[in-house]
C-alpha cells in the first residue's frame, strides 16, 4: 500500500526532515520527497504527498520547486541599476570592483554569503597585490550590495582589511611641476595650476559651474553633491587663477549650471599630466599628488591643521594623517609665467549643462 513518511536526520550538529514515500508496499522502493529545516514544513509536504497518492496520482515534485532565488550577481545588476545621480567616475568604479567580487561569489545567494567568504575574498585581493584602500572600497561595494537585498546581519560589515600600505611620499617638486605644466596642451594648464593652488580634488574641479563662483570674494563653493565628502565648503582661489579663469569666458555669456573647465576632465587630466611627465623626463605624478604638494606646503607654513582641512575638505586628523608631509622643495611654482600662455588659449563658449 502507498504510503508516506518522515525521517529525522542530524547531520554536523544540524538537524534536518526528509520525506520519504513509496507507489506500492513495502516491495516498492522508497522515493525522495524533500529535506526540511523544520517538522512543520516537513509534515505539510507528507500530507500533500498522501492525498496525491489517495487521489492515485505519482507526487510530481517539480510543480512545488520554488522560483530559484536571485544569485549575488542577479542583485549587483539590480543594485547598479538603483545608483541615480551616481556620476561616470564612480559608475566606474563599481564595475571595476564588481569584477573582483562576481567571479568568486556571484553564482551564490546572498544569504548563502558568510563573514568567512568575504575574508577569503579579502585574503585573495590582498594576495594579488591589490592595495588597501581598493580592498576596502571592493568590500563596501559589496556590503552595499548584500544591504540592497536586505541582508542582515551584512557579512560585508565589520570586516578587518589587511595592515595598511606603507607609502613613500613624494610630491613633485616645483622644478618638475613647471617642467610638465609646459610640455601639456594649453587648454589643461589653467586647470592643473587650479589644483596646485588649491588643493581640490580633480573630481570637484570637473564639476564646478559658473554658479560656484563668487567673483567678488575671489572663492569658489564646492556643494556637498559635488564633493567626495558630502560636505559643503568655500576655496579661496588665489588672484592671479581667480583672473584667468573669469577670462575664459565673458560674463554674459556664461550660464550657472555650465561647467567652468568643460576640457579638463578627470581622465584627461590625467592622460595630459602622464604624457608630459614622459615626454620631459619627469617623476610620474598625478593630480591628487598635486593635493598633496599643497598641504604639505600649508603645513611648512605654519597654517594650522584645524584650517588646513577646512581649506581641503576633510578632518584634521585624516590632514595629519595623510597630507601633512614634509617635502624638501617648499618653493612656490612661477605661477604668473605659467599663466601667459593659457591667457593666449581662450575656451570656446560651449554651454555645457551640469549633468
Amino acid at each position: 500500500m502507498a504510503s508516506a513518511w518522515i525521517v529525522r536526520r542530524d547531520r554536523n550538529g544540524r538537524r534536518g526532515y526528509v520525506v520519504r514515500y513509496r507507489l506500492g508496499g513495502r516491495e516498492a522502493s522508497q522515493m525522495y520527497g524533500g529535506i526540511f529545516r523544520t517538522e512543520r514544513e516537513a509534515r505539510a509536504r507528507r500530507d500533500w504527498i498522501t492525498g496525491e497518492l489517495a487521489a492515485l496520482r505519482v507526487p510530481n515534485l517539480e510543480l512545488l520547486s520554488p522560483e530559484p532565488e536571485a544569485t549575488l550577481r542577479d542583485v549587483a545588476t539590480a543594485w547598479q541599476a538603483s545608483r541615480i545621480g551616481v556620476s561616470e567616475g564612480t559608475k566606474t568604479r563599481h564595475g571595476v570592483e564588481l569584477a573582483r567580487i562576481l567571479p568568486v561569489l556571484g553564482d551564490r545567494t546572498p544569504a548563502s554569503v558568510a563573514k568567512s567568504d568575504v575574508r577569503g575574498l579579502v585574503a585573495r585581493m590582498h594576495g594579488d597585490g591589490l592595495a588597501r584602500e581598493s580592498i576596502r572600497k571592493t568590500i563596501n561595494t559589496l556590503a552595499q550590495v548584500l544591504d540592497h537585498a536586505e541582508l542582515a546581519p551584512n557579512p560585508a560589515r565589520g570586516i578587518e582589511l589587511p595592515e595598511k600600505d606603507v607609502e613613500e611620499d613624494r610630491p613633485p617638486s616645483a622644478d618638475h611641476i613647471e617642467a610638465v605644466l609646459r610640455a601639456v596642451p594649453a587648454r589643461h594648464r589653467l586647470a592643473l595650476l587650479t589644483l596646485e593652488a588649491t588643493g581640490m580634488r580633480v573630481g570637484e574641479l570637473e564639476r564646478l559651474t559658473w554658479g560656484d563662483v563668487d567673483e567678488d570674494a575671489q572663492r569658489w563653493r564646492v556643494s556637498a553633491a559635488r564633493t567626495k565628502t558630502r560636505r559643503s565648503r568655500w576655496v579661496e582661489v588665489p588672484p592671479p587663477i581667480a583672473d584667468a579663469v573669469l577670462a575664459l569666458i565673458p560674463r554674459e555669456d556664461r550660464e550657472l549650471e555650465a561647467r567652468v573647465f568643460t576640457e579638463s576632465t578627470a581622465d584627461r587630466l590625467r592622460t595630459a599630466l602622464a604624457r608630459a611627465c614622459r615626454a620631459t623626463g619627469t617623476p610620474l605624478f598625478s593630480p591628487h599628488d598635486l593635493r598633496h604638494r599643497r598641504a604639505s606646503l600649508w603645513h611648512l607654513a605654519g597654517v594650522s591643521a584645524a584650517e588646513a582641512s577646512s581649506r581641503l575638505g576633510h578632518s584634521p586628523t585624516e590632514h595629519l594623517r595623510t597630507y601633512a608631509h614634509v617635502v624638501l622643495d617648499r618653493r612656490e611654482i612661477d605661477c604668473l609665467e605659467l599663466l601667459g600662455a593659457v591667457r593666449s588659449v581662450r575656451a570656446p563658449v560651449v554651454h555645457t549643462k551640469a549633468e
